[in-house]
């Protein structure tokens, strides 16, 4: 149920959200471009795309004390606002030092957003699970769109034209945000309104619920960051498929998460995050074990892509898993804190995947990936039976 009486709210902050995460994939297909324009090497631009995405775990934590201090709404005009001019600023790096101090700034713009407008949909709806599910279209559609339309403006023009894409939605978004809504006022009762306490943070690190949903969020983002990083690969390597084939794959799923993310998020306020937790891991693992084991024929792959979307639909409902246990003062700061720990943690995921898959094969790597949810699975089934987080 919607408190404001508004579900445009939603959308123009589903609308941030989707320019947050096309800010951060845009520069993706244009690494060998932009490899060629700087004379550096792939490993170069590895390491500042790293610290792109380091940036946007970091300022999730101080883009949340700054959300309780002035308000949601001003930090994510702040976070469009910083979007586009970091944009720009990529777009006319003269030197790759240049390039890569913007490249870190983007993600740090776009690290300001996701606490706020999380934290901002949870005060605006009761069905927050619903809500935030359909929050999650957002960074799908950007999976969808982002890369297309950064290569087309590289292809049509240079390289330059494909990382200016953020820079030509982020101000209609602004705008748009600006326009359909009203002030927020700040946290009158968060730890920021008089500075941040390390014992509070530290005991809401350790509080039985936020704890048990923290291990569920960095295992979880852990096996999303093995799929956006290599699933395309691994279908090539392992599965068998062309590559055009296994492209065509990874875009279905993403695809299938802008249906499967709010539906899930639906189940989770009608019977309970845990079992919406349970269905959605449940389907990775038999997903993945598809693809495994599967000969790359459209028995396996039709029905495994669609479990592994199902698979990844989950984050709407971890984050409201997070946001029934938070005090209405303890969103902004509080949010914050555990997402700059689950991101920095489970951002692993990318390099212990490539090293498992060179050490030992794509089978055992993405065995990984499929064991983890399972473990998930157990863990989620378990703290119902014993009670851990209550």
């Amino acid at each position: 149920m919607d408190r404001s009486g508004g579900w445009d709210l939603l959308g123009v902050t589903t609308a941030a959200f989707f320019v947050t995460m096309v800010a951060r994939l845009a520069p993706s297909p244009l690494v060998p471009d932009i490899i060629d324009a700087f004379g550096v090497t792939t490993g170069t631009v590895g390491v500042a795309l790293s610290g792109m995405w380091a940036a946007y775990a970091l300022f999730q934590f101080p883009g949340g004390i700054v959300a309780d201090r002035i308000g949601e709404r001003r930090v994510i005009l702040l976070a469009m606002g910083g979007i586009a001019a970091t944009s720009l600023g990529l777009a006319s790096a003269p030197t790759f030092l240049v390039f890569a101090v913007a490249a870190v700034t983007l993600g740090a713009s776009a690290g300001l957003y996701f606490t706020a407008g999380t934290s901002f949909l949870t005060t605006q709806f009761d069905d927050t699970g619903r809500a935030l599910g359909i929050h999650e279209i957002g960074a799908s559609a950007a999976g969808l769109l982002a890369p297309v339309a950064s290569a087309a403006a590289a292809t049509r023009f240079d390289w330059r034209a494909g990382v200016l894409v953020p820079a030509a939605v982020a101000p209609v978004v602004l705008l748009l945000f600006a326009w359909r809504v009203p002030e927020t006022p700040p946290s009158q009762r968060g730890a920021s309104a008089t500075g941040v306490n390390p014992r509070r943070l530290i005991a809401l690190l350790t509080r039985p619920s936020i704890g048990f949903t923290t291990v569920l969020a960095m295992v979880a983002f852990f096996t999303w960051q093995s799929f956006a990083s290599f699933f395309p690969t691994f279908l090539v390597a392992h599965v068998g498929l062309t590559t055009e084939r296994a492209s065509l794959v990874f875009g279905a799923v993403f695809a299938l998460t802008i249906v499967t993310a709010p539906g899930l998020g639906w189940l989770s306020d009608s019977t309970g995050r845990d079992s919406a937790l349970v269905v959605s891991f449940l389907a990775g693992v038999v997903g993945y074990a598809l693809f495994l084991f599967g000969d790359g024929g459209l028995v396996a792959v039709v029905p495994g892509a669609g479990l592994v979307g199902l698979g990844l639909s989950w984050p709407g409902v971890v984050n409201s898993r997070f946001m029934d246990h938070l005090a209405a003062d303890e969103r902004g700061t509080g949010f914050g804190l555990v997402r700059t720990v689950v991101l920095l943690v489970s951002s692993l995921g990318s390099g212990v995947t490539g090293t498992v898959a060179e050490a030992v094969g794509w089978f055992a790597a993405y065995g990984v990936v499929a064991a983890l949810l399972a473990a998930l699975v157990a863990l989620v089934v378990g703290n119902r039976v014993l009670g851990i987080d209550a």
